[in-house]
């Protein structure tokens, strides 16, 4: 079982970006889970969301998991919380941050020996969405570390995700995925 934890504050789009990854992967066959906890409940609260993809039917139901991916929307976050708890040696971590990975692991102590990716999903969100919507290039640099999609299928099924919207986002949400996936590092 593939099991993802994002690091967000409320607004910013990661529950939408886990609900938009479970859709993709059930039309794939998988079974999926996506659910978030709140805090405080209001724009700009921290807040987590989650994600749970595997082959079988997921009988776990809890939010106590052990992710192997942690995606961290806000990059403040990275400094204020612990993003690192109830992880495994194996967890990867994608930040969102401008900063390169050395500058992330001498700033932040309890990365130093992570594995850890970093690219800018903020500032892709704001030159190509126009807005601080980070979570569909969060996607993209997930599906580039994770091997889950190669790009080119990534963005076909994402596609019939965001139908529902008008072409001009949905042109905006492909090219914010594609760089990501292309930036991350």
């Amino acid at each position: 079982m593939l099991e993802i934890r994002w690091h967000s504050r409320a607004g910013q789009g990661a529950v939408t970006g886990a609900k938009a990854l479970c859709e993709v992967l059930a039309e794939e066959g998988k079974f999926v889970q996506a659910f978030s906890q709140y805090g405080a409940e209001k724009r700009g609260a921290p807040m987590n969301a989650f994600n749970r993809i595997d082959d079988d039917p997921i009988l776990d139901h809890s939010k106590a998991m052990k992710p192997d991916y942690v995606l961290v929307i806000d990059p403040s976050l990275a400094y204020s919380g612990n993003i690192t708890y109830s992880t495994k040696e194996t967890t990867k971590y994608i930040i969102s941050t401008h900063l390169s990975k050395d500058e992330i692991k001498k700033a932040i102590p309890s990365l130093a020996d992570k594995d850890i990716y970093v690219v800018d999903c903020i500032g892709i969100s704001l030159d190509t969405i126009g807005r601080a919507i980070p979570n569909t290039p969060m996607l993209g640099a997930l599906m580039k570390t994770s091997g889950i999609f190669g790009l080119d299928e990534f963005l076909v099924a994402i596609k019939k995700t965001l139908k529902k919207f008008p072409q001009k986002i949905i042109d905006a949400n492909i090219q914010a995925i594609s760089r990501a996936y292309n930036e991350v590092k």
